[in-house]
């Protein structure tokens, strides 16, 4: 059964990682997918893969979410599922953290995703789903983690903030939490192979499952939360992680 026939989506960060995973899920659900990305050649390449429509849009910038908005609006009219993947990951301890990195995470991680969200606002059908990309590291507190791991925290906490504020137009908003997933995103941390193979290592043994995910499985788990199997369920984290959050806490 298609769970999302007819459906119109956006996924933001949809070139690459959990956002490609999840776009592919979309369609293979039989919605019709706006992929977004900040480089148009990997942006163009996963639009023609996929057979969605790829919007050159940097999640960090106020004009560019305006423009997708608008453009979205002019191609499709309204939406019914808006997926708020993009997002970066930086690590540093708080004593050497700079402005700059504060900024470049809280910008995009933060910032972006509400502006995204108050822009579509008025391009969501009743009944539509929102689910925003965070991550269990807003409840580990990994060293070196600190700004990361705010930015993530704040958008658990605008989940449960816009659910109440939505409700009445039946509009539902969830946040997917995953752990330690295998995409590109642990390649652009700034570490030599080697330290990433430790990285990977030793945090691959704290999970229960004693692996990594699989963007596809995260984005089993979206497609949930998007679809109307997900229909009475809204301002809820669901954490698809493996067991590391159990294993860590306990």
């Amino acid at each position: 059964m298609n769970t999302l026939q007819n459906k119109i989506a956006v996924v933001t960060g949809g070139n690459s990682g959990i956002g490609y995973a999840a776009a592919k899920e979309f369609i293979a659900q039989g919605a019709e997918v706006v992929i977004t990305g900040r480089n148009k050649q990997t942006l163009d390449e996963a639009a023609k893969e996929l057979g969605a429509v790829g919007i050159i849009s940097d999640q960090g910038n106020l004009q560019d979410i305006t423009k997708l908005a608008e453009e979205v609006a002019r191609k499709f009219g309204k939406i019914d599922v808006l997926f708020l993947n993009a997002g970066v990951a930086a690590f540093m301890p708080v004593d050497s953290a700079s402005e700059e990195h504060y900024d470049s995470i809280m910008n995009i991680n933060v910032k972006g995703v509400f502006f995204t969200i108050q822009k579509f606002i008025p391009l969501l059908n009743e009944g539509a789903s929102i689910i925003l990309n965070t991550s269990v590291n807003a409840s580990l507190g990994a060293p070196a983690s600190g700004v990361y791991s705010a930015s993530k925290g704040a958008l658990l906490s605008l989940n449960r903030v816009l659910a109440a504020e939505l409700a009445p137009r039946k509009i539902r908003i969830n946040a997917i939490s995953p752990g330690p997933v295998s995409t590109p995103i642990y390649g652009k941390l700034g570490l030599h192979q080697e330290a990433l193979d430790g990285f990977a290592e030793v945090l691959g043994k704290k999970v229960l499952l004693n692996r990594f995910g699989q963007a596809e499985e995260i984005a089993k788990a979206v497609r949930f939360l998007a679809s109307d199997d997900s229909s009475f369920v809204t301002g809820t984290e669901l954490t698809v992680d493996g067991g590391i959050t159990v294993n860590t806490l306990s």
